[in-house]
């Protein structure tokens, strides 16, 4: 196996130390781990080889917080997520790579322009109690985006973070509902010829460094205050959500 180019390997090493941290607990977080991935290799490519470490850093999220979830969410956007899933199949068949890093980048720049103007005195909203159907169509674009570019994480956030859920109870909530996305995703991967040899090996090489991230980020969500921690990634986020839709252009 030939040598790894050097900007591929500090960017998956990067995206998967991001991925892990937010499958140990900072939701959202994992968003930034496409973005930083498609600086380094094409982003098809870059979620086919994700998709394999997303599912095995799932077992640890949700073995850590298996005991706080709501059932009720779950319930509500799993369906729309399976639909959101096999739409996003579809379009996955149909675009070239330009228009997916385009996605991509837009959904990093407004979600993290979004917790930004959040955390620089905006309102956040009063406690949500819209009807749960409502949670199946924002299931639906979370399964949409997510399969697509692994960044289903800002249309279940805009539907589950105003029900202001006890924090382990939305981390354990957040951790099952991606868990199960990922899995419905394997078909669809293997449907568009992305579990290459070369993806698998470049998959089972980032591993070790996915494991530990996740087990970090289980310990330090619970310890750590991630106000100005936050902060800094929504920037960053927002900077190479930017770049990648100039790129598109």
């Amino acid at each position: 196996m030939t040598l790894p180019d050097p900007l591929y390997l500090i960017c998956a090493i990067l995206a998967v130390t991001i991925s892990g941290l937010g499958k140990g607990g900072f939701a959202g977080l994992g968003m930034l781990s496409m973005p930083i991935m498609a600086q380094g290799v094409n982003p098809i490519r870059g979620a086919a080889i994700l998709l394999p470490i997303l599912v095995v850093q799932d077992i640890v999220g949700v073995w850590a917080f298996r005991r706080t979830w709501d059932r009720a969410i779950l319930a509500a956007m799993m369906p729309g997520m399976a639909m959101g899933v096999l739409l996003g199949y579809a379009l996955a068949a149909m675009v070239d790579e330009r228009i997916v890093t385009g996605i991509i980048g837009l959904l990093s720049l407004l979600f993290g322009l979004y917790r930004l103007w959040l955390e620089r005195g905006g309102k956040v909203p009063l406690r949500s109690n819209s009807p749960y159907w409502v949670g199946t169509l924002f299931g639906m674009g979370s399964g949409f985006a997510s399969q697509i570019a692994h960044a289903g994480a800002p249309p279940f956030q805009m539907w589950v973070i105003p029900r202001q859920l006890p924090r382990d109870v939305l981390v354990g909530t957040t951790a099952i509902a991606f868990a199960a996305m990922n899995w419905m995703k394997i078909p669809t991967y293997a449907a568009l010829g992305q579990f290459t040899q070369a993806n698998l090996q470049a998959s089972a090489l980032l591993l070790p460094v996915a494991l530990a991230a996740t087990a970090a980020g289980v310990v330090l969500v619970r310890k750590v205050d991630a106000q100005r921690f936050y902060t800094l990634i929504y920037i960053l986020m927002v900077v190479l959500g930017f770049r990648l839709v100039v790129q598109m252009a």
